[in-house]
């Protein structure tokens, strides 16, 4: 195991742990464990961190992918063979994601124009923070549009049809953007 590399590792740890909250005790605990791996890597350490990343990745204070790369790069220094089989609910966390904007997509265009609060009665299992992420999302995408404010906020789908042949499987550019982050 090389220092330079894992220097690297711990400098990605800090960068990613800048999107937590501020006060957030998971912040630092992190950060704390990294520089003890920097400084003599056990196997105890390295599994409080990947404890820890789980409670991180539940949080959504960062992308779930990112926090599986940099996951994925501790668990290498354990050795740690059961790795691929603690993926699969990862990819499905993502794709559940995925799926329900797909699904919030065909809401609207039946639909015509809702509100998060509508969304959150389809979606009762999902916190209100999350579907509105969703719809920033969806924005971001151009798939849909926001109008209003405040209380009085609606969304509908985006009038303009997209580039290359108007509605495309937003899908599949949703996997791709979720995957490549």
């Amino acid at each position: 195991m090389e220092k330079e590399f894992l220097i690297q590792l711990t400098n990605t740890l800090y960068k990613m742990t800048l999107l937590f909250p501020k006060k957030e005790p998971l912040r630092y605990k992190m950060r704390e464990l990294a520089d003890e791996i920097l400084a003599k890597p056990n196997s105890k350490d390295l599994e409080a961190l990947d404890t820890f990343f789980e409670v991180a990745r539940t949080q959504n204070w960062v992308s779930p992918v990112e926090l599986l790369k940099i996951q994925e790069e501790y668990s290498k220094l354990r050795g740690e063979s059961d790795f691929q089989k603690k993926e699969k609910p990862k990819e499905f966390f993502i794709n559940s994601a995925a799926q329900r904007q797909e699904k919030i997509l065909e809401i609207l265009k039946t639909k015509g124009k809702a509100q998060v609060g509508e969304f959150k009665v389809i979606f009762p299992q999902v916190t209100k923070r999350t579907l509105r992420r969703d719809f920033e999302f969806l924005l971001r995408e151009g798939a849909i549009e926001r109008m209003g404010e405040r209380n009085d906020t609606y969304y509908t789908r985006a009038r303009q049809s997209r580039a290359k042949g108007g509605e495309e499987d937003l899908s599949s550019s949703t996997q791709l953007k979720r995957t490549e982050v």
